[in-house]
């Protein structure tokens, strides 16, 4: 019951924080199962599995945690298990081998659990090494009968620290731990590190993997021309194979990679100072559709500006705490003191605000608070991303709507540069499709 409620409570609080998108199979994994995931964004990333999945998960998280007043409660209360590490205190790691004995306990029961084999969040543009707890613990249970899979989870943010971002969950193929038990004793040591590289290799498959984050804007715009050429939404698998690419472009072509990075970020440029898209230079602008576009929003805001307005001034104090909170948080935990900060004040707020209300009129203007709150809210969320939208909408229209050279010398540019993606990607595809190489790998949790 108090798993149930806390996972509803937090799926629903990171819907809200964030823009969440997930590629996952419909139907859940069965059985014992291991989830693996890559860790950028501090405690957001296990609470990301709420998400994912519907199933009681036993969690692994660091053993400071559970000495914190609140989240110590709640990990304890969701029957999380504590990992010692070195780094935090080396007295302690010998009780490591309790918390790997009650990890595979669980996996032999049929339950699912989690962890997240880099052993610390990090921001760092791509994988750090991985720790070989993962695999000890997936083939312990696997000796013991237990039929685990290990599904490698991919967590990629657009902008990890930002209310409103996006961020896409990504389910990879289960690895079969059982293919990798060993013959006998002797062979141990062996199938651990074979795992574990299975285990990074599947990791890499769901995530962005950069030398540096500087790529990151490239790959985003080779991605958005190879999809206005093709005529196709953006793809998050693409993206990885223009991150693998880059890498090989860069080493082996490295006069023609800084011509095409050149002339590729100088169009990135332009069209930021448009606040265009490669797709909205195909766009051409009739009458009709303008009139309808123009009729619709004047509606919206007639009818919800006085209502955006009321939420605007009654939640512009919990909006601003949490930025206040985070100011001096590290990168890779700003979410996080973000998202707790906001879900502990949004709740004061709400009954600081029923309470006003009641001891000012009684349960007449009280009640009608309480109730109205939550929906007042989600439309003020929702007006201001609405109203973001068709400010950038209107803004190319009459950047771009009213300016035809402009419009056909870009447009012009970026074909020829989407001419020149769509090659490259011919080149480099067959290599790309073939298995990823495996990350390095070091002993430890």
């Amino acid at each position: 019951m108090f798993y149930s409620f806390v996972r509803a409570v937090v799926a629903l609080a990171l819907r809200l924080f964030y823009r969440v998108k997930v590629n996952a199979p419909s139907a859940e994994p069965e059985g014992p199962v291991m989830f693996v995931g890559n860790h950028p964004n501090g405690l957001i990333d296990p609470a990301l599995v709420f998400i994912l999945t519907r199933r009681h998960v036993t969690f692994l998280a660091k053993e400071p945690l559970f000495r914190l007043p609140i989240i110590g409660w709640l990990l304890r209360g969701l029957g999380a298990l504590p990992v010692y590490r070195k780094q935090d205190d080396p007295s302690q790691m010998g009780k490591n081998e309790g918390t790997l004995d009650a990890a595979r306990g669980a996996l032999v029961r049929g339950r699912a659990i989690t962890l997240f084999p880099e052993g610390k969040s990090h921001s760092e543009p791509s994988l750090a090494e991985l720790k070989t707890g993962a695999a000890r613990i997936a083939l312990g249970a696997a000796k013991q009968g237990a039929a685990v899979r290990i599904v490698p989870v991919g967590l990629t943010y657009a902008d990890k620290h930002l209310f409103r971002s996006e961020v896409l969950i990504e389910m990879g193929v289960p690895i079969e731990v059982k293919d990798f038990l060993p013959a006998d004793a002797a062979g141990e040591v062996d199938s651990v590190r074979k795992l574990t590289e299975h285990i990074a290799g599947g990791l890499r498959s769901v995530t962005l993997n950069l030398e540096q984050w500087e790529d990151l804007p490239l790959i985003q715009m080779a991605e958005r021309l190879y999809a206005f050429r093709q005529k196709e939404a953006m793809d998050p698998e693409r993206l990885r194979h223009w991150a693998r690419g880059l890498q090989l472009f860069r080493s082996e072509q490295p006069e023609r990679f800084e011509r095409m990075r050149g002339d590729l970020m100088s169009f990135h440029r332009r069209l930021e100072l448009v606040r265009a898209d490669p797709t909205d230079l195909a766009l051409t602008y009739q009458a009709g559709p303008v009139t309808r576009f123009v009729l619709k929003n004047l509606a919206l805001l007639v009818f919800g500006l006085p209502l955006f307005a009321l939420g605007l001034g009654l939640f512009y104090v919990p909006y601003l705490f949490p930025r206040w909170m985070s100011r001096k948080a590290e990168l890779d935990v700003q979410a996080t003191v973000k998202f707790l900060a906001a879900l502990v004040v949004s709740v004061a707020w709400w009954g600081v605000l029923t309470v006003g209300a009641w001891l000012w009129r009684g349960p007449a203007l009280g009640l009608p608070v309480l109730l109205a709150v939550p929906p007042l809210s989600l439309f003020t969320l929702y007006f201001s991303e609405r109203w973001w939208v068709v400010l950038r909408d209107v803004s190319v229209f009459f950047t771009l709507g009213s300016r035809a050279r402009l419009k056909a010398r870009l447009l012009e540019e970026g074909e020829r540069l989407a001419a020149e993606v769509d090659q490259l990607a011919g080149e480099y595809r067959p290599r790309l499709e073939q298995p990823i190489a495996p990350l390095a790998v070091v002993a430890g949790r």
